[in-house]
């Protein structure tokens, strides 16, 4: 975990995989963009309070999407602080109605918890983070609320999910809806519009190298339109991995069973590869622990991708 001053007092939290990056505003009236995943919100916690922040004062948490890895720690802060929380309005519109499959912890057996949404973002408004403008951009892809946040002035691109710079966000297309795929690439298309010097993604580490990793992903996403069952195999390796963050560890003679009861699992399968359920928990397996993300240890399966 690494925290980097991005502006003025604006900070950037480097976290890992299962934990989404976020920002810190420090201030008498801390804002905050994101906050991470709820079963480590005390390291959140001692994150921001390392920074000189008092979560108690926060005024506002802007929530880029609704997945469960951005919004892990919204309902406690805005419990102990009465802060507002905004986001794009069709997120706002998912969380009002307690929609668990728009925010992934439904569909995908993770954890978080709802929050009062006090206000929303539409697409070209103007975002002020204390004294520095941000221009609301709707990104839908990966998430149906996705926004990313451009600041012209400092060349200055808060990513979320949209981009990231050697890989790319999961697409649920069961959740996101059938043109998920199609609506990435005209985000990336829109973003490959801006002038960036440096880019703070939702995952990962901060880059300067823009249109690399703009190129990447639009060549990436272009596979995922031609060759369709890409989207399932990344959707399979991805949610593998996150089930064993989430689980920490799984026995080796579970780990299939445990898949199969879930919903997402068997939809992907479905939709994908024609039900071959054994056959593609083999193969993703095979490929994961090939690569060196996945390992067997005493026969449990554990994950070497950090939380």
């Amino acid at each position: 975990m690494t925290t980097t001053e991005v502006l003025n007092d604006l900070f950037f939290i480097e976290r890992g995989y299962l934990n989404a990056n976020h920002l810190v505003f420090r201030s008498e009236n801390p804002i905050l963009i994101d906050t991470g995943y709820i079963a480590d919100f005390k390291d959140t916690a001692l994150l921001i309070d390392s920074l000189g922040v008092n979560l108690q004062d926060t005024q506002l948490i802007v929530t880029t999407h609704c997945h469960c890895d951005h919004i892990g720690g919204n309902h406690a802060i805005q419990k102990m602080s009465g802060c507002n929380i905004i986001q794009h309005e069709l997120g706002k519109y998912f969380i009002e109605t307690g929609n668990d499959q728009a925010t992934w912890w439904g569909y995908f057996n993770q954890a978080a918890e709802f929050f009062t949404p006090t206000g929303s973002l539409q697409d070209g408004q103007n975002l002020p983070i204390g004294p520095h403008r941000f221009e609301v951009i709707y990104t839908p892809g990966h998430a149906a609320d996705g926004i990313v946040l451009y600041n012209r002035e400092a060349r200055l691109l808060i990513s979320s999910d949209a981009l990231w710079e050697y890989d790319m966000a999961v697409h649920a297309v069961r959740i996101e809806g059938s043109a998920a795929v199609y609506n990435t690439k005209k985000s990336l298309q829109r973003l490959s519009q801006l002038d960036v010097e440096t880019v703070c993604p939702g995952h990962g580490s901060l880059f300067t190298d823009f249109k690399g990793a703009l190129d990447r992903a639009q060549k990436r996403i272009q596979r995922f339109l031609d060759e369709p069952e890409r989207v399932g195999d990344d959707v399979l390796k991805k949610i593998m991995v996150y089930t064993l963050l989430m689980k920490h560890k799984v026995r080796v003679d579970e780990f299939f069973s445990l898949l199969l009861e879930a919903v997402w699992f068997r939809e992907t399968v479905d939709y994908y590869f024609k039900g071959k359920y054994k056959d593609k928990y083999r193969e993703t397996l095979e490929a994961l622990c090939d690569k060196g993300v996945v390992e067997n240890r005493g026969n449990f399966l554990y994950t070497t991708v950090k939380p």
